[in-house]
């Protein structure tokens, strides 16, 4: 049985095999770094998920409640399938389903700001690729200040471009700093 040994590993500028600069899966071809700014959602995320945990708490309070009138009411001992218990709970899963998603949806994970544009990196990992920042216009739909929910300021804010719909999404404030900004619509 033999001892364990230090594995040592290379700490310089120089990959193994390559010369200073080189990527490591290029080989020897100098290929640049992409300069990518990325902005995480905290408190946008804080805040779509705080909520969601509200409206979940709130709806199972009045799942219960309609549970203990149920059983406490004359004739409420009757099988699920009778007396619409069945149905109140698929109806209380959709709605938990459906409130969840739609509540968190809107609050990406982050923004990676790039020179050649900008990517949204969604809730659930999707990706979606917009134009340059400067290209960019800016709606502050609506501001919601520091509170229990969040930690930082929140917008929600509408983002647009030259050929491009309008797309809402719930950040923190200054997350797309170098966008056109527009005047609130009355």
């Amino acid at each position: 049985m033999s001892t364990p040994r230090a594995v040592r590993i290379p700490r310089s500028g120089t990959p193994s095999g390559g010369s200073p600069g080189a990527h490591p899966l290029s080989g020897s071809l100098d290929v640049p770094p992409r300069e990518s700014d990325r902005r995480p959602n905290v408190a946008g995320s804080q805040r779509a998920i705080r909520l969601a945990i509200l409206f979940l708490v709130a709806l199972a309070a009045l799942f219960a409640a309609f549970l203990l009138y149920d059983r406490g009411a004359p004739g409420g001992a009757s099988s699920p399938a009778a007396n619409g218990i069945l149905v109140l709970s698929l109806i209380f899963i959709v709605f938990a389903v459906g409130g969840f998603l739609f509540t968190v949806t809107p609050a990406p994970r982050s923004v990676e700001v790039a020179p050649d544009g900008v990517v949204v990196v969604g809730r659930w990992g999707r990706r979606v690729s917009l134009p340059p920042l400067a290209l960019l216009k800016l709606r502050v739909v609506r501001k919601y200040p520091a509170n229990w929910l969040a930690t930082a300021d929140v917008e929600l804010v509408e983002l647009w471009s030259d050929g491009m719909p309008p797309r809402n999404y719930l950040v923190e404030s200054g997350l797309f700093a170098g966008s056109t900004s527009e005047a609130l619509r009355p």
